[in-house]
């Protein structure tokens, strides 16, 4: 069926693919047509950041901007699905064309901008839920919003998100909104994490329940930086890292169709930039936070390799895309 169903969706251009599969995907995710696409989910539970995830294998941020197909994601045997990027405002982000497919490297650019309904629309979709995968929310700064004033719409986003998050992840990581990058840096991302520490321990006191905060960082960082972030987490208590985002690095796909695109680049491509981050934060973080490991996992084989170096959980964007459900049970089953 996906092999089917993918072949016709390649035809298409990747938004309209993309669109049509989430459309599809709501509309049938609580009805008897979810057949289609589910598949027993194999349960092999993990305790990370005082969170039971039934298994290690979970959806990236990204595909499900707003929430709307939690319950189909968790169908396909995902053990969590993290939802969002999502803002404290709708925003339509950057101008189409915006996401190019790579197939030879199994690859896509995208260079989306955080488009999404904003965080009320995405809280609504998730009060919907009634699978009990373990659902993260992935918060980040409008377009608009000035550098200096990120935190504001970070906060936001925290207070709308925390009492329906099992988690919430923090993105700075993103190359598609201006800026956004820079506060994974020094001064900048120490005054951010501070902030976002007071707001989260003002939230559990509030809910008498303590949800954890993870950073999403970018793999395009050399080992002193990757030092220094982990350094100012450690400092600040955060609960977790996902390493990574996507990369802006062209050198993997060069002289390929898309190649000069602008935005990010992810897929298998990927896999040894976001396992050497994972090694070098496993190192300098020394078992104090945990480390969610994505970026280029298409194989059982990737997905051990980045729990060797260090991962506790491991996330699918891509080759998930390219691949179908079916490598979610393959690589729990090898796991």
């Amino acid at each position: 069926m996906f092999q089917v169903a993918q072949h016709a969706l390649h035809a298409l251009s990747p938004e309209t693919a993309h669109d049509l599969t989430i459309g599809w995907l709501k509309r049938t995710q609580r009805t008897p047509l979810k057949a289609t696409y589910a598949q027993h989910r194999i349960d092999k539970p993990v305790k990370v950041a005082g969170i039971t995830f039934p298994n290690p294998v979970g959806l990236a941020a990204g595909l499900d901007k707003n929430g709307e197909c939690v319950d189909a994601f968790a169908a396909m045997g995902f053990g969590f699905v993290e939802i969002g990027t999502v803002t404290p405002k709708g925003q339509p982000g950057n101008d189409k064309p915006r996401i190019f497919r790579i197939p030879e490297k199994q690859a896509i650019i995208n260079r989306m901008g955080f488009n999404n309904y904003g965080v009320d629309y995405l809280i609504e979709e998730v009060k919907k839920v009634k699978s009990s995968c373990v659902v993260g929310i992935n918060i980040g700064k409008n377009k608009a919003t000035p550098e200096a004033q990120a935190l504001d719409d970070y906060v936001h986003c925290l207070n709308r998100a925390y009492p329906y998050a099992d988690y919430i992840t923090v993105n700075i990581s993103s190359p598609n909104t201006p800026g956004l990058r820079n506060l994974q840096y020094g001064e900048a991302l120490d005054a951010l994490l501070a902030g976002l520490k007071a707001a989260q321990e003002t939230l559990a006191q509030a809910h008498g329940q303590y949800k954890p905060l993870f950073i999403k960082i970018a793999p395009d960082l050399s080992d002193e930086e990757i030092k220094s972030i982990a350094a100012s987490l450690m400092k600040a208590k955060m609960d977790g890292v996902i390493a990574t985002n996507t990369t802006l690095s062209r050198e993997s796909v060069a002289g390929l169709e898309h190649a000069e695109e602008a935005g990010g680049l992810s897929g298998s491509v990927l896999t040894d930039m976001s396992l050497r981050v994972t090694e070098v934060l496993a190192e300098s973080l020394a078992g104090s936070l945990p480390i969610i490991g994505v970026g280029g996992i298409d194989s059982p084989e990737a997905a051990k390799a980045r729990l060797e170096a260090g991962a506790s959980l491991v996330q699918l964007y891509s080759a998930f895309i390219y691949q179908g459900p079916t490598l979610i049970n393959k690589i729990v089953a090898a796991l």
